[in-house]
């Protein structure tokens, strides 16, 4: 059964590929739903016009399609609320030389 918390543990595989930082720890991830076999991911990227979005959605997609039991994945992109350095884990922070 797909439930949120699987989601959550396969999209910390999905990397920034500038940054080289899990998207969860970064706090690009709004809010993950799972219905049955959809999967409705909400989430920002760290700027409007990102030239890396599309690299990480095409990521995102590739890997929770390969979850058992997922047919169909959703993913909205929001920049409401604006992506700051408030929503980036404390992991990332060590990561990203800031703690």
């Amino acid at each position: 059964m797909v439930d949120e918390k699987l989601v959550y543990a396969k999209l910390k595989t999905v990397f920034d590929p500038e940054l080289h930082i899990n998207i969860v720890d970064l706090g690009l991830i709004y809010e993950v739903k799972v219905d049955k076999t959809t999967v409705k991911i909400l989430m920002t990227l760290t700027f409007p016009g990102c030239p890396l979005g599309a690299t990480i959605h095409k990521e995102i997609n590739e890997t929770i399609s390969k979850i058992p039991g997922v047919k169909k994945v959703g993913l909205e992109i929001t920049f409401t609320p604006p992506w700051d350095f408030s929503k980036v884990s404390e992991t990332a922070r060590e990561q990203l030389g800031l703690i």
